[in-house]
């Protein structure tokens, strides 16, 4: 009998998803809170979930890879009471079965639970024969979202199907490819690089097809191009976006035929190659610029593989060092080394913006460092990331938890600062207390708001502040707040606020 889990604070909901299973003759377990859906998760083998978005504790959304990757690996079904187009597509993107908008129709539920079920039940069926041992050698990560991602590098190194990496500056792009590669099987073939950025359109025909003897001047005998050379193998565009827009359309029907004609041949050659793409840029928004061929864009991206950055997966910080450092050690031929626990405290901190290459850069120099020591201390990170790391601690809000010196102790909260000053709202930045009107001290006029109200308020005070120290740039307000894009709009809907 199927198990089905609701995770919904309305209580109604549950009751009515629960009636309707029983007439299903499945099972059903509900929790009202995020945190006590995921309990459940741990231990109960769910088939299916239900998850609400807006939840008491957090955002289902963010909670995604996570309950896709709990003991059970259940399907997820999206029911929300606000349809939000951005919400969709990170559930999409998640890997849920559908999005479905309350109230959903019942025949609409259960066709889409039944499907769901089915898809399920075959995936299972098929058991441990379709699981893919990955050679994931060089590639560090258990968090979920590299989960994720190793399950895609699985999907890819099983067909021949085109793949697009993305990523930001340092994330391992060309290391995933290489890995995808290795996993297929054309592992045998070569893997061949093709430097977009590099390319020019007085080269690019000589450099990918080759030429004949006597082409040109200096054409003194037959050269293969780098498509050649990964016939049988895979041919690598690195850094795609960086290609220039008149060069785009020679790539066009080589992609679609595999065949092309070396400078000064008179007959198609053709290449059995298989292509991976990847680039830091959003290749989408320059086709909406024009920057950027559509057809292009559909022939790269049969598979899409999106790359973390560093800073969304602290988890994976430790183990990082801890690979990179052991391989620095045996590269020296010294013993391994130990770290202190504030040596990954400090890595914590730091908000990592060239990613896995940075971190790698600065354990090397933090190595070198050390010299014969056998543990690594903070004391040896490099002097400019120990005051990157300092002065944004010093720029960040107090977090009103007390502490020797604080002024945000809760007695001085409670019962003012022994000055006349207000207490509590003294814990707020200045620019929150502009507006006496709209402000904290709002709030503390008598008789005072239900704790809840209190939150509300704040809640959407720093929201207004947020969105004007950054002038409703929504990068730059995600990056300040530590919220993800789901979350973000979720609280400007909860405060019917709009950027």
């Amino acid at each position: 009998m199927p198990t089905i889990l609701v995770i919904d604070d309305d209580v109604q909901v549950c009751e009515t998803i629960a009636s309707l299973l029983a007439r299903l003759h499945y099972a059903c377990e509900t929790a009202h809170t995020l945190e006590e859906g995921l309990r459940k998760l741990e231990t109960a083998n769910v088939d299916v979930v239900f998850l609400d978005v807006r939840l008491p504790d957090g955002n289902g959304l963010d909670a995604l890879p996570r309950i896709r990757l709990s003991p059970s690996r259940p399907e997820v079904i999206i029911l929300t009471g606000e349809g939000d187009p951005d919400g969709a597509e990170l559930a999409i993107q998640g890997g849920v079965w559908d999005y479905l908008v309350k109230p959903s129709p019942i025949k609409q539920t259960t066709l889409t639970l039944h499907r769901a079920l089915q898809y399920r039940e075959e995936k299972l069926s098929r058991g441990d024969a379709a699981a893919v041992a990955l050679d994931l050698d060089g590639v560090v990560g258990t968090s979920p979202s590299m989960r994720q991602c190793f399950d895609l590098v699985a999907h890819a190194a099983s067909s021949d199907a085109n793949v697009l990496v993305t990523g930001e500056t340092g994330t391992g792009k060309e290391l995933f490819a290489r890995t995808i590669h290795r996993n297929s099987t054309r592992r045998a073939g070569s893997f061949v690089v093709v430097d977009c950025a590099a390319l020019t359109e007085s080269l690019v025909e000589s450099t990918l097809f080759g030429h004949r003897k006597g082409a040109f001047t200096s054409a003194l005998t037959d050269r293969d191009g780098l498509v050649k050379l990964a016939d049988g193998g895979t041919l690598f565009l690195d850094e795609v976006g960086e290609m220039p827009l008149s060069i785009q359309r020679s790539f066009l029907r080589f992609l679609q035929e595999r065949t092309f004609r070396p400078v000064g041949g008179t007959q198609e050659i053709k290449s059995d190659f298989r292509l991976i793409s990847a680039t830091n840029r959003d290749l989408d928004a320059m086709v909406e610029r024009g920057e950027f061929r559509k057809d292009l864009l559909f022939r790269l991206k049969t598979v899409h593989v999106e790359l973390p950055p560093l800073r969304s997966r602290p988890e994976d910080l430790k183990p990082l060092a801890i690979y990179h450092v052991n391989r620095l050690c045996e590269q020296y031929g010294v013993p391994h080394k130990g770290f202190s626990p504030d040596f990954f405290q400090q890595l914590a901190q730091y908000d990592w913006p060239g990613n896995v290459r940075e971190l790698y850069n600065v354990l090397e120099r933090s190595f070198v460092i050390s010299g014969l020591e056998s543990v690594l201390y903070a004391l040896h990170l490099p002097q400019d990331v120990r005051i990157k790391i300092t002065r944004a601690a010093i720029a960040r809000p107090a977090t009103g938890e007390g502490g020797i010196g604080s002024e945000s102790a809760p007695y001085s909260a409670a019962h003012g600062n022994g000055d006349g000053s207000g207490g509590a709202q003294d814990m707020v930045p200045p620019a929150a207390r502009a507006d006496g009107q709209h402000g904290p001290d709002a709030a503390f006029t008598s008789p005072l708001p239900p704790l809840k109200g209190f939150k509300r308020l704040m809640e959407r005070k720093y929201l207004e502040i947020l969105i004007g120290q950054t002038s409703g740039n929504l990068q730059e307000m995600l990056d300040v707040s530590g919220l993800s894009r789901s979350h973000f709009y979720a609280l400007l809907k909860k405060n019917n606020m709009s950027l």
